[in-house]
């Protein structure tokens, strides 16, 4: 394989993979606020459902993703999938909310196996200059499972109940556990860039200015998805009564638009300004937060999730580009990788927990007025870091 082949077998597992397990999670999670709320939780206890899965990735990803430098990455990502299958166990047997900030917590460490390795990899074989639109590609993997998960766990709770749910969650990461066991090379063969040498030193890293801003940004990004996924559905039962599936339907289609257009933005990320794309995506975002706090019809639901949508499929792209480039500047993709999915952590627990206590404190539309504001912030310090970058596109 050269530098200008993507080596298809390897993207095609690690593709399927993800897609397969994502699935399983998205059936289920856009359930537990509702399901929880009904079982007499808080806001906060809401909060710490979802921030309980950010709060175990936050401390493990990057030791994952830089065990991965060292050591390979497909065992790492086997063990990571076998977790989030017997994790799906756990879901079913848990008796009170507790018990499902629990789980919540082991899956996320499931989790901090899986997704930075899994990105790391697909970094390792992506050809130079194809940045863009080879991240764009696997990110649809993504956004699929996340997509077709809400309105399959809806509709499956209409008909059979939540516990039903939670074994199609076990069922589906089984299948990625196969496929990553059974097609994915042995270690030996994977194309590690820091395996020939010392792994570049987190100091460098994270001095770099270009990262620094890569991570503001996805904090922030994230924490409104956090705000999103966990109040949406409180928001849409409480103000509208809307069904399960319909709830299904809401977080299905923002995430489903993004999917949808993460491959041609992955394209034009390769040719164009990837700053500007990522701005542009931000405050797309930040103004699909204030049509969901101002909402007062379902068609006003319906016009914030495609916003949000358009807003995470033009800036993620880019975003990931320019994090692949600097993955294999450092010599250091796995490291990089579990520095942006912790900073992926860290705003899913911060928006959902703040969203929470403003839930409790003041009103529900508050959240995402709060959402909206700090998004706008994290583009403006990804701006002014990064105004020195040169890898604004691949022939920059």
């Amino acid at each position: 394989m050269t530098a200008h082949q993507l080596d298809k077998k390897i993207f095609g597992t690690l593709f399927f993979s993800i897609f397969t397990a994502v699935t399983g999670v998205g059936i289920v999670v856009p359930l537990l606020p509702v399901y929880a709320g009904n079982l007499g939780a808080s806001g906060l206890y809401i909060g710490l459902i979802f921030g309980a899965f950010s709060l175990s990735r936050t401390f493990l990803l990057p030791y994952f993703g830089r065990l991965s430098d060292r050591k390979g990455r497909k065992k790492i990502i086997v063990a990571g999938l076998l977790g989030y299958t017997l994790v799906s166990i756990g879901f079913i047997l848990a008796p009170n909310v507790e018990a499902l900030i629990l789980v919540r917590f082991l899956q996320g460490i499931a989790s901090s196996m899986m997704m930075p390795v899994i990105q790391a990899y697909v970094g390792d074989i992506t050809p130079r200059g194809r940045e863009g639109f080879t991240m764009g590609l696997f990110n649809m993997s993504l956004f699929m499972g996340l997509s077709l998960g809400p309105v399959i766990g809806g509709s499956i709770n209409d008909h059979l109940g939540l516990p039903a749910a939670f074994l199609c969650m076990g069922l589906l990461s089984f299948v990625g556990f196969c496929l990553s066991l059974f097609f994915l090379p042995p270690v030996k063969q994977e194309r590690i860039r820091s395996a020939e040498g010392p792994v570049t030193s987190w100091q460098r890293l994270i001095a770099d200015k270009d990262v620094i801003g890569l991570f503001a940004f996805r904090v922030t990004y994230t924490a409104c998805i956090g705000i999103m996924w966990g109040f949406l559905p409180i928001l849409a039962d409480r103000r509208f009564q809307l069904s399960s599936g319909a709830i299904g339907f809401l977080v299905m289609l923002g995430v489903l638009i993004s999917g949808l257009i993460h491959l041609p933005m992955g394209y034009v990320a390769d040719r164009l300004n990837r700053k500007l794309m990522i701005m542009v995506g931000g405050l797309l975002v930040a103004g699909a937060m204030l049509y969901y706090a101002g909402a007062d019809s379902m068609h006003d639901l319906i016009a914030g999730s495609i916003l949000f949508g358009l807003g995470g499929g033009i800036s993620m792209p880019a975003h990931m580009a320019i994090a692949v480039f600097k993955g294999n500047e450092a010599e250091a993709m796995g490291s990089l990788m579990g520095i942006m999915t912790m900073g992926h952590s860290l705003g899913m627990l911060a928006g959902s927990m703040l969203a929470g206590l403003m839930m409790d404190l003041f009103f529900l539309s508050d959240a995402f007025f709060f959402g909206a504001l700090i998004m706008v912030f994290g583009a403006l310090v990804f701006f002014f870091l990064t105004l020195q970058c040169q890898q604004e596109t691949s022939t920059a």
